[in-house]
């Protein structure tokens, strides 16, 4: 039970935190899961708390707010103890009919000397302290500080105590302990259990001496020695007194000592508000942060979200044509990832499609002789004489052999583009691939006669300048399909022209022929597969592939393809002449 004249001691049980409070937040941090706040929202959340969280601590924990109150209250107890001592020695010279002579002094005297009413030998005499006197002017100087007074004698014997002075008609109040012991919220016991690891824990503790001797109190016993003394305390509650003691003494004559201390938790209550600021400051700061927090994470979650359930969309319906949200028009990495997959799922479908279509194209392109080879066998028994089922075989020979093409043909399209992927490219001299085919077609002795030369341009550069980056078995696959190509089409003892020139950074093959040229119509289709426009006797000689293929590579290399008529003079009507046809084949030269 706690007795208060001026106000009631409110006493705060601390219980120790309860465990159970991590259990809560992971609840919390569940509870926003089940919200549907994605994982990267809440660690952007929680990162940025965990910051602000720390950067709390560190304010709580380094403020000097805390001591330098301490400090100053020191200060103003040490000003106020020197005015209220001056004070009560005055009191205790004015009306007093005895002196005290210090006996001590008398017998120090020799013979003929007397007591000299001097400054310097006034500490001989004492003034003592009268209760009556000083009480009222020790309550009017004390209470209006709420600060706790008591005066010692020279002998440390206490004289009064602020807590026991009462005037008429105060009122007494006495605050009794609640008939049941109830235990603070949790928030109440988490903020307890801060302040109790903020709070110094190296402070000596305080003990209420009562009327024991006030010399156990090692302020007063120096006080009492002549010098103002001051110390720090906690009590049990940890809650910190501050007690400063100075001498009560008359022309340097010590008569007895006054103690000030503040009540347990006035500097508490401050340094508290102080931190509740801080800590309201804290939470808007939170407040702003986390909405800032969601904001940003829904400008990078959310988009990676609807990118991520648009993939997994495409992966599962592959035949069905999906978009991807297009978040181009950013310029951070949400775009980049935007365009990249955007990109990718493009040219998923292209290949998707291109598989279908070829797919179609073969079945299309192998039931032309099949159906043939049907009828031709249907008929060979209905064949009535010799030269009947010699045609007849000569049909099924025909497609025969026109089927081999195109199998070979549609096996070599069908994994051209998985072994461009699994070969490396390297360093290659077009002249010496350009002189290799040219030199093998010659050898191959045919009827027609068509001859295949080879013109190289002159470069600064010498051969360096026709190095190229590739592989030199496609890229001779494709010379070699040109060229056999123009033969095809050239007349008998005519020639074939494989020209290699460099056009800036590239460097270009033109095969050109003398033969009919090409139908202006056909210049952009003679490169789809399974095309072909050759004569009626030419008709079904090869599979429709060779060009396609040759794009093919060529394109896998970074190159372009494309072909032209060579025109010669005008006719009459002034329209120029076509007198055969050219291929054009430029590749990117290569840095050596």
């Amino acid at each position: 039970m706690t007795a208060e004249v001026d106000g009631a001691d409110i006493t705060t049980d601390t219980a120790e935190p309860r465990p159970g409070i991590g259990a809560r937040l992971w609840r919390a941090v569940r509870w926003l899961s089940f919200l549907g706040v994605s994982s990267l929202t809440r660690r952007i959340v929680l990162l940025n708390i965990a910051g602000l969280v720390a950067l709390l601590s560190g304010i709580l924990y380094l403020n000097q707010f805390r001591a330098g109150l301490i400090d100053a209250r020191v200060q103003s107890l040490l000003t106020q103890g020197e005015i209220i001592a001056g004070a009560i020695a005055a009191s205790a010279t004015i009306d007093t009919n005895s002196i005290w002579i210090d006996p001590n002094k008398l017998l120090e005297l020799q013979a003929g000397e007397s007591l000299q009413p001097y400054e310097d030998s006034l500490s001989a005499l004492e003034f003592p302290i009268n209760p009556e006197r000083v009480a009222p002017v020790l309550r009017r100087l004390v209470t209006p500080t709420r600060t706790r007074a008591r005066i010692y004698d020279r002998e440390g014997q206490i004289l009064l105590d602020s807590r026991s002075l009462y005037a008429r008609g105060d009122i007494l109040r006495f605050d009794l302990p609640p008939p049941v012991e109830q235990q603070p919220s949790w928030p109440v016991r988490v903020w307890n259990g801060v302040q109790s690891w903020f709070a110094s824990s190296d402070l000596p503790t305080y003990e209420e001496l009562g009327t024991a001797n006030g010399r156990g109190y090692p302020e007063v016993a120096r006080a009492l020695a002549g010098s103002p003394a001051s110390i720090v305390r906690q009590d049990e509650r940890g809650k910190i007194i501050v007690s400063v003691a100075v001498p009560i003494q008359r022309f340097r004559a010590v008569t007895g000592a006054l103690l000030l201390s503040t009540q347990g938790g006035d500097i508490d209550a401050i340094v508290q508000a102080e931190r509740i600021a801080i800590v309201r400051v804290f939470l808007v700061a939170a407040a702003v942060m986390v909405v800032l927090s969601v904001l940003l994470a829904g400008t990078i979650a959310g988009p990676v979200r609807r990118l991520a359930d648009a993939a997994d969309h495409v992966r599962r319906r592959v035949k069905q044509r999906t978009e991807i949200p297009d978040f181009s028009e950013r310029s951070d990495e949400i775009g980049h990832l935007s365009r990249a997959l955007r990109d990718m799922t493009r040219t998923l479908y292209n290949r998707i499609e291109a598989i279908e279509s070829f797919a179609a194209d073969v079945s299309h392109e192998l039931k032309n002789p099949l159906t043939s080879l049907r009828s031709a066998v249907e008929t060979l028994p209905l064949a009535k004489t010799d030269d009947a089922r010699g045609r007849l075989l000569n049909v099924i020979q025909h497609d025969v052999r026109r089927l081999d093409r195109l199998i070979t043909d549609i096996s070599d399209a069908s994994r051209l583009d998985a072994e461009l992927q699994r070969q490396d490219a390297e360093l290659m001299d077009l002249v010496t691939l350009l002189k290799a085919v040219t030199d093998l077609q010659n050898e191959i002795k045919r009827e027609d006669g068509v001859r295949i030369t080879m013109k190289q341009a002159q470069i600064s550069g010498g051969r360096d300048g026709y190095y190229v980056l590739g592989h030199d078995s496609r890229l001779g696959q494709v010379v070699t399909n040109l060229v056999e190509n123009a033969r095809s089409f050239s007349p008998a003892g005519g020639e074939v022209r494989v020209i290699l020139r460099r056009v800036r950074g590239e460097v270009e093959i033109a095969v050109e022929d003398d033969g009919p040229g090409i139908r202006p119509d056909a210049l952009d289709r003679i490169f789809e597969r399974f095309y072909t426009d050759r004569p009626g006797e030419g008709f079904g000689q090869n599979s429709g592939l060779g060009l396609s293929i040759s794009k093919q590579i060529v394109e896998a290399h970074g190159g372009r393809v494309w072909a032209e008529n060579r025109l010669g003079a005008h006719d009459a009507e002034g329209v120029p002449t076509i007198v055969g046809a050219r291929f054009h084949v430029r590749l990117p030269a290569a840095n050596t």
